[in-house]
Parts: C-alpha cells; sequence; structure tokens
C-alpha cells in the first residue's frame, strides 16, 4: 500500500494561498475573480496569478485554478480568451463543472490537466469513465460516500488512470453539490454560479420537534480517518474553506499536514483535534465516510462552535463559562493570526524584475541581453540591421519602422502576459537610432526569449474556436411530453400522441421487476433516470437498461448516459445536468452520441435566445413542474417532525414514504418529500408554470414537458390530469385561450427563475 496521499488545500486569496504553502501543502486551489464557485471569497486576480503560482513551485506545491460554474453563452468569448492565456501559465490544472467547458479545454487546450469538480456530483463508475472520456485526469467525488463506496469508485479511476479526490474538512452541503436549487430559486444567487446564499443555514419557524436550524449540517472532519482513506486508494485529501481567513487555512492544513507525516512514518494517527476546534467550526461528523447517516450530524445553530465546545471541555455550559471560552479563544486566535501574519509577510507573490537590453549597429545582428534573477541570455537575430527606409506618402510601410524603445516594448508586452517575470526596465542606449529589422525576425526573438523564459516550453498560440453555426428553425409546431411516477397515468398521452416519461426510483431493486413489466409492456414509454445512483443502485439501473433495450431514455446521470452510449441507445439530456451553452450540447452530441437535451430551467429567455442548437439535435423544456430545490441523502425528518429511527438503514431509501414542511422567517413554505426507492427532497412551495415561453422563444424546442407526478406543494390544480394534457398540448397547437384556462385553474405558480435567470 502506498504511505503518501496529496494534502489539496483552499485558497480564497493570495495571503489564504501563503498561509497554505507555510503550513505544507502539496496543491492548492483558488480561483480568479470570474469563473469560479466562491464568489464570496477573495479570490485573486489574474496579475497575480503567474506570481502565486512561481511561490508555490518554489516551495513544491501545485496550484489549480477553479473554473467550476456553469457557463452562460454570452460568456464564451471572455472564456476563451482566458484560456488563451491560462495555456501559458505554469498551473497545474483547472477543476470544471460545466460540460461545454470540459468540451473547449478537451478539444482545443490539451495541455491544461482537467479535473472534475464535486459540482459534477460524481458518485458512481460510469460517471468517473463519462468524465475520462471528456480527458478528465483526475475528479472530486460527492461528499456524501461511504468508505466501501469511496474504495470502489478510487479502483475505477485508477483502470482509467485518473486520480481521485475526497473532501475531508469543512462545511458540508445538505444537498448533493450540482443538483441545489434552493438559492437560485429563492434569492436568484445560483450554486451552479457560486453566489449560494446557504438557505440551508438560515432559521426557520420552530419545528414540531424543536428545531429552529432544521437543515444545517455539522461540518465534515475526517482527521482520524486518513489510514482508511489511504487503504481506499485515494490520491488526493482536499479542505474546503476558500471563504475562510489565512489563519483558519493554516491551522487546518498544518493539523492534516502533521497526520499525513505520521501516517507517512508509519505511525498511528494522533487522536486529538483540539486545533480544530480552536477555529470556526460547527462542531464536527464523519457520519457519510463512516456510513452513519443520522440525526446526530445535524447541529441546531449554524454560528462557530469553538467557544461552546471549550465550554464543554471546561465543565458546565454556562453563561460565564462560555464568556470565558471566548476570551481564550479571542487570545489565541490573537496570538495565531500575529504568527502566521509574519510567516506570510515573508513569502512575496510579486514578480521578480526582468531588464532588457537591447544592443546592434547597421550591418549587424540585433543582440537581446535578458536579465533576472534567475539568471540572464542573450537572443540574437538571424538577420542582420539595416538602415530604415523614409515614410512613404500616404502611408508608412512596416520598413519605415525603426526600432526603439516605444516600438520594444509593445513587441515585448507578452512577456509580462505569458511569464513569471515583471519587465522593469528597457534599455536601447547601444542600439544605433534609425534601424529595422523585419517584423517576423522581432517576433522571432520575442518567442525566443519567451522559450528562455518559461523553463524551455513554447509558447502556445492564441486558439480561434470556429463559430457555431445556426441552424434553421424547427420545423412545426413542438410536442407535448408528460413526466409521470404513476403506472395509473401511463395512459395519459394516449388522445394527444403526448410522449410518456416514467420516472424510475432511484433504488430500483425493489421495483425492478415492476417497472421491467411496464415498459416491457408499451415500448412507447421513456424511461427517466434519476441524478443520483450510487453503488448497487447505479448498478441496477444499468442492468434494467441493459435487459429492457428502450427505444429512447431520459438520463440525468451520466453514468447512465454512458451506458445508454454504450449500448447504441438513443438518449436524452434530463434537466438536471444543468446545460446552459451550446457546446455543452455540442458535448453531449460528439462525444457522447447524445440525440436531444434538456436546457436548464435557471436560464431565462435571452440566455436560451442565444444558445445554438446542433444539426440534428432535438432540445426540451420542463414548461410546467413542482420545483426540486435540493436532493439529500441525509433523513429530513428527524429535525422537523421525528422519526422513530435514529439513523437510516437499508430499508429507509427503498421503503420510507413521508411528507412535511417547514417555513422560514419571511414565512415561504418549502416541502419535504420522500417516496419509496428516493432520496429525501425539497421542493419550492409553488409550481413552476411557464407557458408564455412557446411564443417567446418560437422555433427552438423540439418538445416542452410538463412534470404530473403526485408531488404535493402549495399549488393547488383544479384539473384532473387528463383536462391538464389537454389543454398544454392545444397550448402546442396554437391555441392561446388554453394557457389562460391553466393560469386560472394552476395557482399560485412562479415563473421567477426564466425571468431573472443567471
Amino acid at each position: 500500500m502506498k504511505n503518501k496521499i496529496e494534502l489539496l488545500a483552499p485558497g480564497g486569496g493570495p495571503d489564504a494561498i501563503k498561509a497554505a504553502i507555510l503550513a505544507g501543502a502539496d496543491a492548492v486551489y483558488c480561483g480568479l475573480d470570474k469563473f469560479n464557485a466562491r464568489n464570496r471569497a477573495e479570490n485573486i486576480s489574474l496579475a497575480d496569478l503567474n506570481g502565486i503560482v512561481r511561490l508555490a513551485h518554489q516551495h513544491d506545491c501545485k496550484i489549480f485554478l477553479t473554473l467550476n460554474i456553469i457557463i452562460l453563452e454570452s460568456e464564451i468569448p471572455a472564456l476563451i480568451r482566458l484560456l488563451n492565456k491560462l495555456v501559458n501559465t505554469k498551473i497545474n490544472g483547472v477543476i470544471v463543472q460545466d460540460l461545454g467547458l470540459l468540451y473547449l479545454l478537451s478539444t482545443y487546450f490539451p495541455t491544461l490537466s482537467l479535473h472534475g469538480s464535486t459540482q459534477l456530483t460524481t458518485h458512481n463508475k460510469g460517471q468517473i469513465e463519462f468524465l475520462k472520456k471528456l480527458q478528465v485526469s483526475r475528479v472530486n467525488i460527492s461528499r456524501e460516500l461511504s468508505l466501501e463506496e469511496i474504495t470502489g469508485l478510487s479502483a475505477t479511476a485508477h483502470v482509467h488512470d485518473m486520480l481521485m479526490e475526497v473532501f475531508v474538512h469543512g462545511s458540508n452541503c445538505l444537498c448533493f453539490s450540482g443538483l441545489c436549487y434552493m438559492s437560485s430559486v429563492i434569492s436568484g444567487h445560483s450554486g451552479n454560479r457560486g453566489r449560494c446564499s446557504q438557505p440551508c443555514r438560515d432559521r426557520y419557524v420552530t419545528t414540531e420537534t424543536g428545531w429552529n436550524f432544521p437543515l444545517n449540517l455539522k461540518d465534515n472532519s475526517v482527521c482520524f480517518d486518513l489510514r482508511e482513506l489511504l487503504a481506499a486508494g485515494v490520491d488526493s485529501v482536499k479542505i474546503e474553506g476558500r471563504i475562510k481567513k489565512f489563519h483558519y487555512v493554516y491551522t487546518v492544513v498544518d493539523v492534516f499536514r502533521k497526520q499525513l507525516r505520521r501516517l507517512e512514518r508509519g505511525e498511528n494517527v494522533n487522536t486529538g483535534n483540539k486545533e480544530l476546534y480552536q477555529v470556526f467550526n460547527r462542531d464536527f461528523t464523519n457520519g457519510y465516510l463512516q456510513a452513519d447517516i443520522s440525526r446526530e450530524m445535524f447541529i441546531d445553530n449554524p454560528r462557530d462552535h469553538s467557544a461552546l465546545h471549550l465550554a464543554k471541555r471546561s465543565g458546565d455550559v454556562t453563561v460565564e463559562n462560555i464568556e470565558k471560552a471566548k476570551r481564550i479563544l479571542y487570545d489565541l486566535k490573537t496570538d495565531m493570526i500575529t504568527d502566521v501574519k509574519c510567516g506570510i509577510e515573508r513569502l512575496s507573490i510579486a514578480r521578480p524584475p526582468l531588464k532588457i537590453t537591447v544592443s546592434g549597429q547597421e550591418g549587424q545582428s540585433l543582440q537581446i541581453h535578458v536579465e533576472t534573477v534567475d539568471g540572464s541570455g542573450t537572443v540574437v537575430s538571424q538577420t542582420n540591421l539595416v538602415r530604415a527606409m523614409a515614410p512613404v506618402k500616404n502611408g508608412a510601410t512596416e520598413k519605415s519602422k525603426s526600432l526603439d524603445a516605444a516600438m520594444l516594448l509593445k513587441r515585448f508586452k507578452a512577456v509580462n502576459e505569458k511569464t513569471a517575470y515583471d519587465l522593469e526596465s528597457l534599455d536601447v542606449e547601444l542600439l544605433q537610432p534609425g534601424l529595422f529589422i523585419p517584423f517576423k525576425e522581432l517576433s522571432a526573438i520575442k518567442n525566443k526569449i519567451l522559450f528562455i523564459l518559461n523553463d524551455s516550453q513554447e509558447t502556445i498560440a492564441p486558439v480561434e474556436i470556429p463559430s457555431l453555426k445556426k441552424q434553421k428553425a424547427m420545423k412545426g409546431a413542438a410536442f407535448l411530453s408528460v413526466l409521470v411516477s404513476s403506472p395509473e397515468d401511463l395512459s395519459l398521452g394516449q388522445d394527444t400522441s403526448a410522449e410518456i416519461y416514467f420516472q424510475l426510483p432511484s433504488s430500483l431493486k425493489n421495483e425492478y421487476g415492476s417497472c421491467l413489466e411496464l415498459c416491457t409492456k408499451d415500448k412507447t414509454i421513456t424511461p427517466w433516470f434519476s441524478p443520483v445512483l450510487i453503488g448497487d443502485e447505479y448498478q441496477v439501473a444499468v442492468d434494467f437498461l441493459q435487459e429492457l433495450q428502450p427505444k429512447r431514455i431520459v438520463a440525468n446521470n451520466t453514468g447512465i448516459a454512458l451506458a445508454a452510449y454504450k449500448e447504441g441507445i438513443p438518449w436524452g439530456a434530463g434537466p438536471y445536468l444543468n446545460i446552459v451553452n451550446s457546446f455543452s450540447l455540442l458535448c453531449l452530441k460528439e462525444k457522447m452520441n447524445c440525440s436531444g437535451a434538456f436546457i436548464s430551467n435557471e436560464i431565462n429567455r435571452n440566455q436560451i435566445k442565444r444558445m445554438i442548437r446542433p444539426d440534428s439535435f432535438q432540445l426540451y423544456y420542463m414548461m410546467y413542474q413542482p420545483i426540486l430545490l435540493m436532493t439529500s441523502r441525509q433523513c429530513l425528518f428527524h429535525q422537523v417532525v421525528g422519526c422513530e429511527k435514529n439513523r437510516l438503514d437499508g430499508q429507509c431509501l427503498a421503503q420510507c414514504e413521508k411528507s412535511a414542511t417547514i417555513t422560514n422567517l419571511n414565512s415561504q413554505r418549502f416541502c419535504i418529500e420522500k417516496t419509496k426507492g428516493n432520496y429525501h427532497m425539497i421542493y419550492n412551495d409553488e409550481n413552476f408554470l411557464n407557458t408564455a415561453i412557446v411564443e417567446e422563444v418560437p422555433d427552438f424546442f423540439t418538445s416542452f414537458c410538463i412534470d404530473l407526478r403526485d408531488i404535493k406543494t402549495e399549488t393547488a390544480v383544479g384539473l384532473d390530469k387528463a383536462e391538464m394534457v389537454h389543454l398544454f398540448a392545444k397550448h402546442l397547437a396554437g391555441d392561446r385561450s388554453a394557457a389562460k384556462i391553466l393560469k386560472q385553474h394552476i395557482l399560485p405558480v412562479t415563473v421567477s427563475q426564466y425571468e431573472k435567470g443567471l
């Protein structure tokens, strides 16, 4: 068994990055001020990046850049300009969520190492292989997995020559990352855009069981489980915390560094975590890793637990002891901040100066002498200098431009952009005035200088991405599709020719026979696969797919998408793959033979209109649905209405069927639903209804879907399901009075996401 594992630390800003390096991190992940999933972090500027990379590499530390959000169509040009700059830096990898960005990187920027973000919700072996097809070299798996599940995924990753990364400390999300839309719906701040407002940490109206913060999880910490993670084949352990201060980063990295050194020496790990309790925490749990998902993973207070923990250690938890603990912690943190600050002030991300001296006489070579703190060198032109011609009337020729300081500074500005050095001075005192050398020769000299300054690495020229060709408008009216989960509803499409999607449970094992019989009897039914399929759930779903051999499926899980691709089964990408740009569509079609995709409901009409449909590719949209806010592996009833079990067991997922509501302090209610075979889910109180999209985005969508599963929300429906199907079908056929009737009988509803967008 290996005894070495990478320690990957967060870096919100320069000081936090320095603190991580100082504490012994093997790698740091950080974000620029755009395109990353921690908008609230300090982040770094592109101008700082080369200096940060240089500092890190001097201390044998890697730098991974986070580009881990979904990318809007309007952002693609700016993103490509950024990527053209990043390829000429020495970053060690980019962390990505968006499928379109993965397509662009793997197709046009192969020198950048690709890492799959936890926002990709990777939790089964098919998803790992899916990412491998997109050239991903390492993947950060979902936080919710157990040691046994991690061991299996590590083995799969290593078979495909990929590295496995696991979060080991920091905030726990209640929802599977990448599948949380709660902040997006409530406040317009999408977690898929790095703007989560953390409504799961909010206070709610006190529940039946007396909880005020019923969705608030303790922090994750598996500091004592590192030996088991090492044995599981994990390659990198990752600390969460890019919005945390530098002293927090230093403390946590230092604790984990010491633990890993003990493992490397074959010693037992330390079982005390006093230092971790001295910086921000919500108390700690390792419940997911130990497959012990219980009510003990929750805490009824989202604020710092440090003082309470210290007071408990000191004896009774009294007001006096808590105040005393706060004073002690204040002094400890003050000393800690002072000490760490002294250390990081010795580390500089300033780029070292570069001096260029230019010399040459007519009839001789041009000589460019480059001097840095790391050494010096001279580049000599292949052709001799000649006298510049006089300017030509009505416009100067290139040959009329004699060499001078201003012109040379302009030609050599790439030195600042594409190296870790700062061009401090350019001396032309030894250059005879009025001389000329061809532009191509100057470019060759510039490239030689870049080659020298970049440790003998060739500069990569900017890539121009071919413009996507706008396809012809869709012919004919879009057809209606209906999502159901009850066998009784399978007949809803008979009179309208609506396509029926039948939702399969996440845990299909107990319903395998009945679902197979239903879908075998009626081959027009399109199976709808869930977003979360862990371990055996995934394998059973693949077995079902292979045995049924349906005409078509909808996959909300990339592992199932891969299985359909391998079987040659046509598949459409479901709405929970978060598709918001044209290159994601191209990725699905070209890389995985996808036949069509749902466009995310998070984007607005103008953002949709910018997208370009690939040739012979279908586009779908959820016109009516109860809005799924989050999917959780937790039991959400413990803190709300209570549950007779203290922890989840093997029967909970398959058998539990229950619902409840919670209300925030703004009087907004949310519906918690658990159905047989599915995970706990939270839905918005108002359903989504968007009939206007048919006219506002015409000739774009192949199909509009309505979700008629039996999910209880505050929306009252004064129509039976058959009437709803007929009215929606009439609306798509051009009868606009049908929309008026629907709005009169389905209340209250919302269309806020379509209006706000991302």
